[in-house]
């Protein structure tokens, strides 16, 4: 999986003056939590950017003081008005410890069904992935090459890697269903 470095500065204090200072200055209060003791920091927004805004999944190297540490982001909290970040939790990484992470569907090949002019309905766009941090996806790819209009594909029709999907088993991923067009043309057809 790919991995972002990143690098943050240790904070002597930790309370809301002292947060809101930070974020005067362009930086995040962070910490990292999952090892022997918790890790408080502050991050500058603009490294962070690559890590949230997009749709990948991936892991952090984080550098504080020198001491590098491997992670992910488990929470963000968001200022509910402005959408300024406000706040990062990292989760910090074991080899020997499995973690869950939210990984994006890629839908691979083309449906016949679509090709007929049925309509392509993408119900799941994540999944939640429960695996070593070795074994964990870039994407979960689902294929559509077989799809005709009225199918579906489910999270258990999923092949079965090194990883455990623990979303749940009867949720569709993906569907072929009618379109507008293709059912008019069926209706004309009924009637001659």
């Amino acid at each position: 999986m790919k991995t972002i470095a990143i690098s943050g500065s240790p904070r002597e204090n930790v309370g809301k003056r002292d947060a809101k200072e930070l974020r005067y200055e362009g930086k995040v209060p962070a910490v990292l939590y999952g090892g022997k003791e918790q890790a408080h920091f502050a991050v500058v927004i603009t490294e962070l950017k690559e890590a949230i805004y997009t749709p990948e999944a991936n892991f952090l190297e984080i550098d504080i003081n020198g001491t590098k540490t491997k992670a992910i982001i488990k929470e963000l909290q968001f200022h509910p008005l402005t959408d300024v970040l406000l706040h990062v939790d990292f989760l910090q990484l074991f080899e020997d410890k499995e973690i869950v992470m939210e990984i994006p569907i890629k839908l691979t090949g083309t449906s016949p069904g679509v090709k007929m002019g049925g309509k392509l309905v993408q119900k799941l766009r994540k999944l939640r992935v429960k695996s070593l941090p070795k074994d964990m996806p870039q994407v979960v790819e689902v294929s559509i090459a077989k799809l005709e209009v009225g199918n579906l594909f489910r999270v258990r029709d999923l092949a079965k890697g090194a990883y455990t999907v623990t979303n749940t088993p009867e949720d569709t991923i993906v569907s072929v269903g009618m379109s507008r067009a293709l059912k008019q043309a069926e209706q004309q057809a009924g009637k001659k």
